[in-house]
């Protein structure tokens, strides 16, 4: 695995649970989000970055792929790390496994921009941010178990 990712550990709990006794779909949102704010504690820079120029993250679309359920007591690593940048968004790719069987329960790539945070709107991702964005990418490639 790649030194760039983020790896989270986290039990599925009780709350977790939907009325089917797996984990409710929308719990993998936060999940994810837990990924997420690992990343940026594994890439401190990243955010400095961000509020130095009154730049934050918006999530604008988030697609996710459910392959396993995940029930009660599972250990589900989270996977984040960030596989390309453009000109005016970025995508962050989410891997969640089932510790022990190596299942993969689910996948997702969300698409951010970068907001102005006094103007209210999308800025183009450019400067310092975009260097320590673009050193920070990895291929989707490093995500993948040998036996997916």
């Amino acid at each position: 695995m790649s030194d760039l990712l983020s790896r989270t550990c986290l039990r599925v709990r009780g709350y977790h649970l939907d009325g089917y006794g797996h984990v409710n779909n929308a719990r993998y949102l936060e999940f994810m989000e837990e990924g997420r704010w690992a990343f940026f504690d594994l890439h401190p820079q990243l955010i400095a970055g961000l509020h130095d120029n009154g730049l934050g993250f918006a999530v604008v679309n988030l697609n996710v792929d459910y392959r396993a359920a995940a029930v009660l007591g599972d250990d589900l690593d989270v996977l984040t790390g960030i596989v390309s940048v453009g000109e005016r968004s970025a995508k962050c790719h989410h891997r969640l496994v089932r510790r022990g069987d190596g299942a993969l329960v689910a996948r997702a790539d969300l698409t951010f921009v970068l907001l102005d945070l006094a103007a209210g709107r999308a800025a183009a991702i450019e400067g310092a941010v975009r260097d320590t964005l673009n050193a920070l990418v990895v291929p989707p490639e490093a995500f993948v178990a040998e036996d997916e």
